[in-house]
C-alpha cells in the first residue's frame, strides 16, 4: 500500500472519529477527573466557569506510577490500534519528526536524544541509534533550516546547543556547537522548578523561540532575582543572538509549537498551583508578539492571584485569555500540529484534523481526584482554536485511581500516524488506523 494511500486511510479514519462526537460538556460539569475521560469526550471550557479561589481547598495528590496491570492498555477512538514502538528509555520525554520521518526522542535523564526509525515485523523500530549523548536535561528538539535541515538544535535545561546534521543521519557526524552558552534555571524536578526548555523556529526561519518555566509557583519577580528571564518566551536569532522576551506571564510553556496555518507561536503550558481542585486551568494558546498572561499577579485574564493582593495592578488590562482552557492541573506537555500538507485532496472523504491540535497531557498532582494522563485533540477552524478540547488517548488510570502511564510527548509521523512518548513505562507507543473493532483491536496487542 502506497504511503499517499496509507495517510488518506488515517486522514479518513481520523475525521470519522472526530465526526461521531458526543455532546460538548460545558461549564460545571467540563470539569472532570480520570473516571470520565474517554477517546471522544469533549470539554469547552471559558473564564466565567472558574470558581474562586479557595488556597485551603488544595491538595497535594501526586501519583505513586505503578507497572502496568495486566489487561491495562492505551485507549484510542474505535478503529484505531495503539502498539509498543519503542522502549527501555531512561526517560523518554519530547518527540519530533525529522523531515525524512526519521523520530528523535528527548531521552531527557540517560542524557542522549535518540533516533528511531521505520517498523520490523512486530511493529517495534526497525533502526535505533543514539544521535547524541553527554547532554544535560535535554527536551527541545528542531531542525534549521526547515526545508533542508543542517543544523539539529537541542535545548538543554541551561544552554542550546545544535549539531551538523543532513538528512539520514541517525549518528551526530561532529561535535556539538554551543548557541546559546546560558539559559535561565537549573533542573528542580519539584517544589515549582521547572527544567525544560523548548526551541522552535518561524515559518520564515529568521526567529528562534526557546521557553523558560518559571522557577517557582508564585513568586513575586520584583522580589525573586532568579525569576529573571524565567515564565517567558525568549526570541533569538538562529545564530544565537537575544533579541526580546518574545512573551512574558506565561507560568511554563513547555511545549512549543509553530501553527502552519497562521504561522504563530503557540504553547502547551502549565499554570500556578494551590488555588484549589479547579483552579488555575492549564491551558495551550497561540503566543504573539509581546503578548502578557499574567504570572504571577495575574491570571486567566483579569483575576488576581489572592497571595500577591494589590499588585502590578497597571497589568491588569493587559493580561491575555488563552484560547483553549483546559482542566486544571493537567500537566499540559509537548503539543504539535496535525500537518496540512498529509492532506489527500480529492481522495479522503474527510479531512478535519488536517490542522488541528494534539497535546499530552502528563497528569495533576495538586487535584483530589486525578485528572489528564492522556493526549488531546484541539480541534481548529482556519489556524484558530474552537476553545474546546477531546480525549483522544486515555487508559492509563486504573478504575481504582493507580497511575501506570504518563504521557509526555506527541508527534505525527510521515506517514500520518502518531507516536506518543510516555514517562510511566519509558514507552513510545504508536497509534495506527486498522478500522477493527475494540475487542479485535485489544486481542492484537
Amino acid at each position: 500500500m502506497s504511503i499517499r494511500l496509507t495517510t488518506c486511510l488515517i486522514l479518513a479514519s481520523f475525521a470519522a472519529a472526530a465526526g461521531a462526537q458526543q455532546p460538548v460538556l460545558t461549564g460545571q460539569d467540563a470539569f472532570t477527573d480520570y473516571s470520565k475521560e474517554h477517546p471522544g469526550v469533549r470539554r469547552h471550557l471559558t473564564v466565567a466557569d472558574l470558581p474562586a479561589p479557595n488556597e485551603q481547598s488544595s491538595v497535594d495528590n501526586g501519583p505513586h506510577v505503578v507497572s502496568r496491570p495486566d489487561g491495562a492498555w492505551p485507549q484510542a477512538p474505535a478503529g484505531f490500534k495503539v502498539t509498543v514502538y519503542a522502549d527501555g528509555f531512561s526517560e523518554p520525554r519530547l518527540i519530533r519528526t525529522a523531515p525524512n520521518g526519521d523520530l528523535f526522542l528527548a531521552d531527557s535523564r540517560g542524557g542522549q536524544v535518540v533516533v528511531l526509525r521505520g517498523a520490523g515485523a512486530d511493529g517495534k523500530a526497525a533502526q535505533r541509534q543514539v544521535f547524541a549523548t553527554g547532554l544535560d536535561h535535554p527536551f527541545g528538539i528542531a531542525f534549521y533550516p526547515a526545508a533542508n535541515p543542517q543544523w539539529v538544535y537541542v535545548a538543554n535545561t541551561t544552554s542550546l546547543v545544535r549539531f551538523p546534521y543532513k538528512s539520514g543521519d541517525m549518528i551526530a557526524t561532529g561535535a556539538s556547537q554551543t548557541v546559546v552558552p546560558e539559559l535561565p534555571g537549573y533542573a528542580q524536578l519539584r517544589g515549582g522548578g521547572h527544567w525544560t526548555r523548548d526551541v522552535q523556529f518561524s515559518l520564515d526561519g529568521k526567529k528562534m523561540w526557546i521557553s523558560v518555566g518559571s522557577g517557582s509557583n508564585v513568586d513575586d519577580i520584583d522580589t525573586h532575582p532568579r525569576e529573571f528571564h524565567r515564565a517567558d518566551v525568549l526570541e533569538y536569532t538562529p545564530e544565537g543572538k537575544f533579541v526580546k522576551v518574545w512573551a512574558s506571564g506565561i507560568r511554563n510553556c513547555v511545549g512549543e509549537a509553530v501553527n502552519p496555518t497562521t504561522g504563530q507561536l503557540w504553547c502547551s503550558t502549565n499554570e500556578r498551583d494551590g488555588l484549589g481542585d479547579n483552579l488555575v486551568p492549564d491551558y495551550i494558546t497561540s503566543v504573539p508578539e509581546d503578548s502578557f498572561f499574567g504570572w504571577p499577579w495575574w491570571y486567566m485574564g483579569q483575576h488576581q492571584d489572592p497571595r500577591l493582593p494589590g499588585t502590578h495592578p497597571e497589568l491588569k488590562a493587559k493580561v491575555r485569555t488563552p484560547d483553549v482552557l483546559l482542566n486544571p492541573h493537567f500537566a499540559s506537555l509537548e503539543m504539535t500540529f496535525y500537518p496540512a500538507n498529509l492532506a489527500c485532496a480529492g481522495i479522503c472523504p474527510w479531512q478535519r484534523f488536517s490542522g488541528d491540535a494534539f497535546a499530552a497531557e502528563h497528569g495533576s498532582w495538586n487535584r483530589s481526584k486525578r485528572s489528564g494522563y492522556e493526549v488531546i485533540r484541539l480541534p481548529m477552524k482556519n489556524g484558530h482554536a474552537t476553545g474546546e478540547y477531546e480525549d483522544f488517548l486515555t487508559g492509563f488510570v486504573t478504575a481504582d485511581g493507580q497511575v501506570w502511564g504518563r504521557p509526555v510527548g506527541v508527534t505525527i509521523g510521515n506517514d500520518g500516524s502518531m507516536f506518543v512518548t510516555d514517562d510511566g513505562t519509558k514507552t513510545v507507543w504508536h497509534v495506527t488506523y486498522t478500522g477493527t473493532s475494540q475487542t479485535a483491536r485489544n486481542s492484537a496487542r
